[in-house]
């Protein structure tokens, strides 16, 4: 990850930038805000950018052409940090400016403007006690910055694995050297963790970003006890949107990679028990219809609701599971069977039938409510098989008031239109089978219907039945829709209406056939006329 070389810091190329220095009960620096490095920077730039009014005095001093420092040649794309290894004597050849009379940062801001020439090529900040250190970690950032941290060599060797290794090499060396930092402030603060005892206290203020940001320079130094640290900040504190979440597992599983031990992190996107989503599911699906809070079922029906489509909408290998159909297949059936036990008890005769009312409306959204689900799972042509079944349901409606069952017919009607749009391909002979079943009873209850119910889309209904009618075979397309016309004579408005369908039948058995047998009496008579001769 690093490139290990000599080098030799020349003269008149860096500048020392005096910061304030918080010590820290441990007796160590406080990691310098980033307000620090941006004035620093800021302070560098217009002084680059500014163009002389006129041209510099004559001097008899003759110049001698500075040479570039090793570091100051790199190319421009991204690299990886570079180490660089020297010795005291090397590292006290760079100049050190005796400190203003203030430490702060604005006046030095407010001195003299340099000329071009005399323009330093680095800003320099130092931390640290220099008179109670006994080595120099020097890091070069990448947008012109220079830090010379004052560290003790025992400090480094047992926090930091990486620094342990490179002093290991060189048991003299005391300087070292760290060039193209991508992010020198958090490379200062790491180091300066280096020396906290309590490392938690001094990470709860962070946000997570800063803390993904620690996370990788201590990585990349070793730095296993901050690694630690700030894995269990992660695993504690908020993570706040979903792209911090991404950033987060996708900085966590890089560790993992590299062998770290990440799995309580993870545990918050992840389960080791194998049967979560499917028995989850099935739990969430059972507390939803056996809610009797109308507020409540309703908002937990959409987002449920929502939440499914978005796992639908996935590619296949993007999905965390294939939710099994065979768990809402469950509930319908038992959604179906307790329908089916109400329908009975309501025709009993009975008082009092309001909470039977009740009863059977829920039952009913239910299923409503599970065969959007299917149909979003494009799943749904079983319940289709299930509901044209239902014969004995089907009697039974016909002996119960209209305010009691009516709500059967909305599930009808919405089988209905899936069919119409193609959201369902059940059988030839399932859709025959709930047309028979089901569409006398919807009729019987539509003035209802288009009166008593506020979710009934009367056109929406009407469109999908005469497109399901359309889908079977012309001669039970006439025997439907004959029936449907007898009634329409009689009920008008209280019958649904298929006149568009019934337009499409009608000219599906009375008008093709005889353009077809125009075409035939045209192929008669050209076989009877007679042939011209060559």
């Amino acid at each position: 990850m690093a490139e290990i070389r000599l080098t030799r810091m020349e003269q008149g190329q860096t500048k020392i930038k005096n910061v304030p220095i918080a010590v820290t009960p441990e007796g160590f620096w406080c990691c310098p805000s980033p307000v620090v490095f941006q004035k620093s920077l800021k302070a560098q730039n217009p002084l680059n950018k500014s163009k002389p009014s006129s041209p510099p005095p004559k001097t008899s001093v003759q110049k001698k052409p500075v040479s570039t420092p090793v570091y100051e040649r790199r190319t421009t794309a991204a690299a990886p940090s570079r180490l660089v290894l020297s010795d005291d004597q090397q590292c006290s050849t760079a100049p050190e400016r005796p400190p203003p009379p203030t430490s702060s940062v604005a006046a030095a801001e407010r001195g003299p403007r340099p000329k071009i020439e005399s323009l330093p090529k680095k800003v320099a900040i130092e931390f640290g006690e220099p008179g109670t250190c006994d080595m120099k970690v020097i890091l070069l950032g990448k947008q012109g910055f220079c830090v010379k941290l004052s560290v003790h060599r025992n400090v480094l060797t047992e926090k930091s694995s990486f620094f342990s290794e490179k002093l290991s090499e060189q048991s003299g060396l005391s300087c070292l050297q760290i060039g193209d930092c991508e992010d020198v402030e958090i490379y200062v603060e790491t180091v300066g963790l280096m020396y906290c005892k309590e490392m938690k206290q001094r990470l709860m203020k962070q946000s997570v970003s800063r803390i993904l940001r620690i996370l990788k320079v201590a990585e990349f130094l070793g730095f296993s006890s901050c690694i630690q640290s700030c894995l269990e900040f992660l695993e504690a504190v908020p993570w706040v949107g979903e792209e911090e979440e991404e950033k987060v597992v996708s900085t966590v599983l890089q560790l993992q990679a590299e062998g770290i031990g990440v799995n309580p992190v993870l545990k918050r996107v992840s389960s080791d028990i194998s049967n979560v989503p499917k028995d989850t599911l099935s739990q969430i699906i059972d507390l939803v219809l056996k809610s009797n809070e109308e507020r409540g079922r309703r908002e937990m029906k959409s987002i449920v609701l929502k939440l499914l489509r978005e796992n639908n909408s996935l590619p296949s290998y993007a999905r965390t599971t294939d939710i099994c159909n065979d768990t809402i297949y469950k509930s319908c059936r038992s959604c179906l069977d307790s329908l089916l036990a109400l329908f009975k008890q309501a025709a009993e005769p009975s008082e009092n039938r309001d909470p039977l009312a009740k009863c059977i409306a829920l039952e009913a959204d239910n299923l409503t409510w599970l065969l959007e689900i299917l149909v979003d799972k494009q799943a749904g042509d079983e319940f289709a098989v299930m509901w044209a079944n239902q014969q004995e349901l089907a009697m039974l409606h016909a002996k119960l008031p209209t305010v009691l069952r009516y709500c059967v017919s909305c599930l009808s009607g919405r089988l209905y239109v899936s069919i119409g749009r193609g959201e369902l391909l059940p059988s030839k002979e399932t859709r025959r089978l709930l047309l028979q079943t089901w569409l006398q009873p919807l009729m019987n209850d539509y003035n209802w219907l288009q009166h008593g119910c506020r979710s009934f889309d009367r056109k929406l209904v009407e469109e999908g039945i005469g497109r399901t009618i359309l889908t079977l075979p012309l001669e039970d397309q006439q025997s439907i829709l004959l029936s449907w016309f007898q009634s329409f004579l009689k009920t008008g408005d209280s019958c649904p209406n298929l006149q568009r369908a019934f337009e499409v039948w009608w000219r599906r058995t009375f008008i093709r056939p005889y353009v077809d047998n125009l075409g035939n009496v045209a192929v008669s008579d050209s076989s009877i006329l007679p042939k011209e001769h060559d």
